[in-house]
């Protein structure tokens, strides 16, 4: 069902009672961009704290436009599910002078793409759903009690006197007071007339609206004065006849009853996410760490600069969260998946050994009925994220029990895989592990190299020959990571290349890591790490070194652009040949090996 501002409201207790009365719900979303350029590119041997921060720029940056939701409701005798996919626009348009006046990026790459996939662009901008964080809703609501306080203030009868309580009254210039008299005069001529319909005030600035107000108030004690908008944003005043001062209170009262009930239809889409937190029904999303940061940020509050507290603060937004790239990524379902974008995961888990999960759409919801619906559209991609959720956990209930072709999300069989979002293109750190410490990577085998900028790939591949293959990960024109295949010979390499002089210099990656703030050049002098500081571990802990630089620019222009994410899967498979030597830190402290195929402990009856 698409949801625009013209049905929001209609539809939103529909909406809420979907969300409360479902087993679990799909989430995804699309953006104005992905990747702003000054946080920098998302990087192979990035840490958990650092891909963090890079998608924390972007989002401060860029917009959620689109926004799909789909329920799923269990029907357990029948080994079904009833769905109810929603795909929601929105806007952040300001409805008054002091709401938020939202500026946003757009990345061209990310523009032309969402065109091409048929996304309407008209639609977002005249008929998005507006919507405010808690925090901005607050202000809103004490900067209407101020403006609602002062009317009150205005109309009592000794507003003129110098009661500090009262409020203070503009002088009126000299060049205003033609202006105040010709108002007057049209009002008084409204008043000894017999038209019925409320005199309208031609649009002024705000100054002479408020020198209107505290005139008529003081002159015609028993008129209405209300400031409307126009279909052109133009603001303007309307003048009613009242019987008497009761009469014209209540009309006051009528109009400020009003205004607070637009406040609160302004809080628009953010109802949805706090229904969703209040729920705290299970969520699910594909690749979602990107969805996740957008909501936070957009719908509840700035994020966090700490990867702690952005931990904290999702728990409580969104407290279940389940990744199908990563359940895709994970044996045993990963032994049956080539690929994992969610179309192609879509179309393996219709063959054997899966079996599709029965999904029905409610009446209603049939637009992605017999296939329908388009890839890239939020909606859509929700339902069919939702659909391979269950599909793969239909999967793994009949790895534990044969006869059982139905497991409800309720299952134990979930539990491996809450709130550990997958991180794309980290080979040896796959998730971001919101309810403890994260992996520890061993990168004993990664160097970071300085070079000069003529440097190619081959003349990198020719430094590193000697040691055999290697996988280059590019940061700037002039650094690189690289990545030994045969991690047995680091040490040596490490030995002979940091002692060795020339245009280039190497270090190792924790080197590299503990030294962040300072820069070389190739042609500056670097210290050679000792022994020590080669063996040193790989620290995930979020420190201010794993935090981009503070933002120079407002624009670059970057000379590759990333892939939309699930685009690039190529990591799928270089994964599994740099995966190995993962550590995860156990309650008691002690670090477990995780083995070459195993991103975490599966359950037992797997």
């Amino acid at each position: 069902m698409e949801i625009t501002k013209h049905n929001f409201n209609d539809e939103l207790e529909n909406i809420m009672s979907a969300i409360e009365n479902c087993d679990y719900l799909a989430i995804d979303g699309e953006f104005t961009g992905l990747d702003s350029g000054d946080g920098g590119h998302a990087a192979q041997f990035d840490t958990p704290a650092e891909r963090y921060n890079k998608l924390r720029y972007g989002a401060t940056d860029f917009l959620l436009i689109q926004f799909g939701m789909c329920t799923f409701t269990a029907v357990e005798r029948e080994h079904k599910y009833i769905a109810r996919p929603y795909n929601f626009y929105i806007f952040p348009r300001p409805f008054n002078k002091f709401a938020p006046d939202r500026r946003f990026l757009c990345q061209s790459s990310s523009i032309d793409f969402l065109i091409a996939q048929g996304f309407d662009f008209n639609k977002l901008f005249k008929e998005g759903i507006s919507y405010l964080t808690p925090e901005q809703e607050t202000k809103l609501k004490a900067e209407l009690d101020r403006k609602h306080d002062e009317i009150k203030k205005l109309s009592s009868p000794d507003s003129n006197n110098c009661n500090g309580s009262s409020v203070q009254i503009v002088p009126v210039p000299e060049d205003q007071k033609s202006f105040l008299n010709n108002i007057c005069e049209r009002i008084t001529n409204y008043l000894e007339g017999e038209d019925a319909q409320p005199l309208i005030i031609p649009p002024c600035n705000a100054f002479q609206r408020k020198l209107i107000y505290q005139t008529v108030i003081e002159k015609f004690p028993h008129v209405h004065l209300e400031t409307k908008t126009g279909e052109k944003r133009e603001r303007y005043m309307s003048v009613s006849k009242t019987k008497n001062a009761d009469d014209r209170l209540k009309k006051e009262q009528e109009k400020q009853a009003l205004e607070k009930m637009e406040l609160d239809l302004e809080v628009g889409f953010s109802k949805v996410i706090r229904a969703i937190t209040k729920s705290g029904k299970l969520v699910v999303g594909h690749n979602m760490f990107l969805d996740v940061v957008h909501i936070i940020n957009q719908f509840h509050s700035s994020l966090p600069e700490e990867l702690e507290g952005f931990k904290l603060l999702v728990k409580t937004v969104l407290p279940r969260l389940v990744d199908t790239k990563l359940m895709a990524s994970t044996p045993p379902i990963q032994e049956h998946i080539k690929y994992s974008s969610l179309d192609e995961l879509r179309q393996t888990l219709r063959g054997s050994p899966f079996t599709p999960a029965e999904v029905v759409t409610a009446d209603g919801f049939n637009l992605y009925d017999d296939g329908g619906g388009s890839s890239h559209e939020a909606g859509y991609d929700a339902f069919v994220t939702g659909t391979c959720f269950a599909t793969m956990l239909n999967f793994l209930g009949r790895a534990r029990n044969s006869s059982n072709h139905f497991t409800l999300p309720c299952s134990s069989l979930v539990e491996p895989f809450i709130n550990k979002l997958f991180l794309m293109r980290i080979a040896d750190i796959p998730y971001l592990n919101l309810n403890g410490p994260d992996l520890e990577g061993s990168r004993d085998h990664v160097f970071h190299v300085t070079f000069p900028k003529e440097w190619k790939q081959s003349d990198l591949h020719s430094l590193f020959q000697p040691y055999g293959n290697v996988q280059i990960s590019w940061l700037t024109d002039t650094t690189c990571y690289v990545a030994l295949f045969k991690k047995e010979v680091a040490k040596i390499a490490l030995k002979s290349l940091s002692q060795t002089s020339g245009p280039c210099h190497v270090v190792s990656y924790a080197f590299h890591h503990c030294n962040k703030n300072l820069r070389w050049s190739a042609a500056t002098p670097m210290p050679s790490p000792t022994v020590s500081i080669v063996k040193r571990k790989l620290v995930t802990t979020t420190t201010d070194s794993d935090a981009p630089p503070h933002k120079v620019k407002r624009h670059s222009f970057p000379t590759e652009c990333p892939p939309i994410p699930e685009e690039d899967e190529i990591t799928d498979h270089v994964s599994s040949s740099l995966n190995e030597g993962s550590k995860s830190t156990s309650g008691d402290g002690k670090k477990t090996e995780v083995g070459k195929d195993k991103m975490f402990e599966e359950s037992e009856v797997w």
